[in-house]
């Protein structure tokens, strides 16, 4: 084992960006830089949403050059948002540009699959939520399409990627649960699962485990970023969710009280444990059991989360509106009133890109609320009706799985939002831990750091670098607001 530091490229994707981050792992030392960042987002053409993946990878290439060119690099690892895929064909080639999850060729498709296998079964093995733009759906959807007859693999947009670096096919296993194709408690791919949906289950690589080597760098890779051709690829939690859990910064979990909500474009919010819960009261709550590093089990549920603000002040600055960047709509919100408007935050109508202040606004207008009118309202009723999510499932996920909650740590982008934080301790009446921002980058060098030597050997010993290292930013639960209220006000007006 090394007692050395090493120096590691964390590719982290986002669905509205990515970066390519510098991280140091040694003996008390656990540092990120920020090498490279860009922009990203769903392009429209001929009415479908797709990812830009050839121009994820060109940005990908230019933050591992800009690394390499700073000093030695010892590993690269990569994660991303879940679901999305794209197809190879039998010479290895791309069959076009991955869709979007936020596609509309999924409307639908989820209850003509339910009808060939109902959800209960579906439950039993892959112990996911429904959820519309889940692979399987996807999958689905492209059932008799040319892309999906011609194809030979499948791979995840981070095994993609990872293909693209080393050649080597393979899917991740903590990415490879989200898919409604894998068994949670086997482990394995649901190939039965899938010959039932009609899915050609041979496209489904091989599976491997967080800190299992992918590979090193293809010759014509390791020239261009200017790094040797024997620079390993690491596989890590490979789901954003699954790394950023790794650092989340708490003591002893799973079971000590410690819940987690990773906050950015969505919000994961859940429990850390030990092995699946498969309950019928878990399928109807809709909680989902998705793979976690080590063989953990994230339980949790998938809440629209920050998208919604963002794409609000997306439509604000197209009309041009003063007075609508994010600081100055925050400082308006933390003074406007409490619980004025709360809306069902994970409608499936604030799922696709467009007007969201108006989808709001018809939200509150169907629930019976009082209709919010200014951005600064807007972004009020989103905040809190998040936090009001967040109280709501987080208590539901506890009760199901025989858990107190104790503490809530917000990792994420979502850790930057004060005023979001503070909501969501006063939500659920205890304290909420914020930090640190970049947990999913610093949870997948931990993964590298320990594939390639480092000592540091379970979670806990990753865990307590992370809280050694970085500061947290405590929010106490403070009364005089009726959340209770609210939540009952919410139920009636979507009932």
């Amino acid at each position: 084992m090394t007692t050395t530091h090493l120096r590691l490229a964390a590719v982290d994707l986002g669905a509205t960006s990515g970066r390519v981050m510098v991280g140091r792992v040694g003996p008390g030392t656990l540092s990120l830089d920020e090498a490279h960042r860009f922009p990203n987002g769903g392009v429209r053409a001929h009415g479908s949403l797709f990812w830009d993946v050839l121009g994820i990878h060109r940005e990908v290439l230019a933050g591992l050059r800009s690394v390499a060119g700073t000093g030695p690099l010892d590993g690269v690892g990569i994660d991303s948002w879940a679901i999305d895929y794209g197809l190879l064909d039998r010479d290895g080639h791309l069959l076009g540009n991955p869709y979007s999850h936020r596609d509309a060729r999924t409307d639908g498709v989820a209850a003509r699959v339910l009808a060939e296998v109902d959800a209960t079964d579906q439950y039993a093995t892959t112990g996911l939520q429904q959820l519309p733009f889940t692979t399987v759906y996807q999958l689905a959807a492209a059932r008799g399409s040319a892309a999906l007859e011609a194809a030979e693999t499948l791979l995840l947009l981070p095994d993609l990627l990872g293909y693209w670096l080393t050649g080597a096919v393979g899917a991740e296993r903590t990415n490879a649960s989200t898919t409604g194709l894998y068994d949670v408690r086997t482990r394995e791919w649901a190939v039965d699962l899938a010959k039932r949906v009609g899915l050609p289950w041979g496209i489904l690589p091989p599976l491997r485990d967080p800190g299992d080597l992918v590979g090193t760098l293809l010759p014509e890779v390791a020239s261009e970023i200017g790094a040797p051709p024997s620079t390993p690829v690491v596989a890590v939690g490979s789901h954003d969710t699954a790394s950023a859990v790794v650092g989340v910064p708490a003591e002893g979990i799973p079971g000590d009280g410690a819940a987690f909500i990773s906050s950015g474009t969505w919000s994961l919010v859940g429990l850390e444990l030990d092995k699946p819960v498969l309950t019928e009261e878990a399928r109807l709550a809709d909680f989902t059991n998705e793979g976690g590093v080590d063989e953990t089990v994230r339980f949790l549920k998938n809440v629209m989360g920050l998208w919604v603000l963002s794409e609000a002040i997306r439509t604000w600055t197209d009309r041009r509106i003063d007075g609508c960047d994010l600081a100055s709509l925050l400082a308006a919100a933390a003074d406007a009133p409490a619980l004025r408007t709360v809306v069902d935050i994970n409608d499936a109508s604030l799922l696709p890109p467009g007007d969201m202040p108006a989808r709001i606004q018809a939200l509150a207008e169907r629930a019976g609320e009082p209709v919010p009118r200014t951005p600064q309202a807007i972004t009020r009723c989103i905040l809190d009706s998040l936090a009001l999510a967040y109280r709501r499932h987080l208590r539901t996920a506890a009760t199901l799985a025989g858990r107190e909650l104790g503490v809530v740590h917000v990792v994420g982008g979502g850790t930057r939002n004060e005023l979001l934080c503070q909501l969501t301790a006063d939500a659920l009446g205890v304290p909420v831990l914020a930090g640190p921002a970049e947990a999913a980058a610093l949870g997948n060098v931990l993964v590298q750091a320990r594939a390639l030597g480092a000592d540091l050997p379970d979670l806990q010993a990753m865990r307590t670098l992370v809280r050694s290292t970085h500061d947290l930013r405590r929010h106490e639960p403070r009364s005089g607001v009726d959340w209770d209220q609210a939540e009952k006000r919410l139920e009636e007006g979507t009932r």
